[in-house]
């Protein structure tokens, strides 16, 4: 009777065990076939996608825009972002101003469902942090002066 019992069981998890693969092999049917339509609307533009085309940076930097972006950082951005080069939960800011243009930047923060729709290096920064940045609803003055606030962290004046 047990080795009767333990068929059934064995059989049963079995069952559960195929019927549970044909689902995860569909999904990732279904996420294979999102990635290809996902890849063919994709940019490597450098500036981005989105409306910011031509940023003219300051020289000196603009401490007026500087303190915007540091109380914006503050409220917003920090508790996900670290000023050094440490990932938290989306990467470090650190000598970001050098990796990537300020239209980049501008479109990233204000334009950020598109840009991780539709833009490489916002995909690759998705897959290595696996946490989509939400749209924090930026202003153009408060997303500047959050460029404006990377520049000095990267040293730049």
């Amino acid at each position: 009777m047990k080795k009767k019992h333990l068929f059934l069981v064995a059989a049963f998890s079995f069952s559960l065990l195929v019927a549970c693969n044909s689902d995860s092999n569909q999904e990732a049917t279904d996420d294979t076939e999102e990635t290809t339509e996902t890849t063919t609307t994709t940019s490597t533009d450098p500036k981005g996608i989105g409306p910011h085309e031509n940023i003219e940076l300051t020289h000196p930097l603009d401490e007026t825009m500087v303190a915007t972006g540091k109380q914006v950082y503050e409220l917003k951005c920090s508790s996900c972002h670290k000023l050094n080069d440490e990932r938290v939960v989306g990467p470090g800011w650190a000598k970001v101003t050098d990796r990537r243009t300020p239209e980049w930047i501008m479109n990233f923060i204000t334009n950020v469902d598109e840009m991780l729709d539709k833009d490489t290096a916002s995909q690759r920064m998705l897959e290595e942090c696996l946490v989509r940045m939400p749209n924090q609803s930026l202003t153009e003055t408060d997303a500047r002066g959050v460029l404006e606030f990377m520049r000095k962290n990267d040293g730049k004046n």
